[in-house]
């Protein structure tokens, strides 16, 4: 049986970063940013029920959904949002699941890279949770310069999240991403042959 390593962080944690190292070592990856992107497709149920729920002000000309339109409405409201992630959460999870199981056939060691792996319950279909952590104030001020947002907003996309610390302390494996990609990729690595992937 291959063994499912949840990786999961905060926005501007760094969790990307992580998820390369195992790339780079040849572990397959099943990443839920790219299967929100493909379940919300022109012609797809999911871009049809976002439609039917928030009108069409939500398409671009050419009939894909506006990403910038849909986000400034979900970030500013808490309800907004959770009636977007119930709206997709059957189709992310067909598709998450399906390549989970599609993958786990063939190696040893899946990596599922979920954003909102807490938040949907993906902990449940995981065999561990490692989060990429840095603290909330490190995390704003990456996330400021990145997106070269306010302060305001910042606060806005990590609230819309569970807080870090609280990822943290449910963690079966925490990633320190606070100092150098250096120092992250040990961490990794020593998970990988404690665990003899490597």
């Amino acid at each position: 049986m291959s063994f499912i390593l949840g990786v999961t962080g905060g926005i501007a944690t760094g969790k990307s970063g992580v998820v390369d190292i195992f790339k780079q070592y040849g572990f397959p990856v099943v990443d839920a940013d790219v299967i929100a992107r493909e379940v919300v497709e022109p012609g797809t149920p999911g871009l049809k029920k976002i439609v039917a729920t928030f009108g069409k002000e939500v398409l671009q000309e050419d009939s894909s959904l506006d990403r910038k339109k849909l986000g400034q409405l979900v970030f500013a409201d808490a309800k907004t949002r959770k009636t977007l992630d119930q709206l997709l959460a059957p189709f992310l999870q067909e598709a998450i699941t399906y390549q989970i199981e599609k993958k786990a056939r063939v190696t040893p060691l899946v990596i599922a890279d979920i954003p909102l792996l807490y938040e949907a319950g993906y902990d449940k279909v995981v065999d561990q949770v490692a989060v990429v952590y840095i603290p909330e104030r490190i995390q704003q001020e990456r996330l400021i310069k990145r997106d070269q947002i306010t302060k305001k907003e910042a606060q806005q996309k990590i609230a819309s999240q569970l807080p870090i610390e609280e990822k943290k302390e449910r963690a079966d494996i925490v990633f320190d991403n606070q100092k150098d990609l250096l120092s992250t990729q040990q961490q990794v690595v020593s998970w990988l042959k404690e665990n003899q992937f490597l």
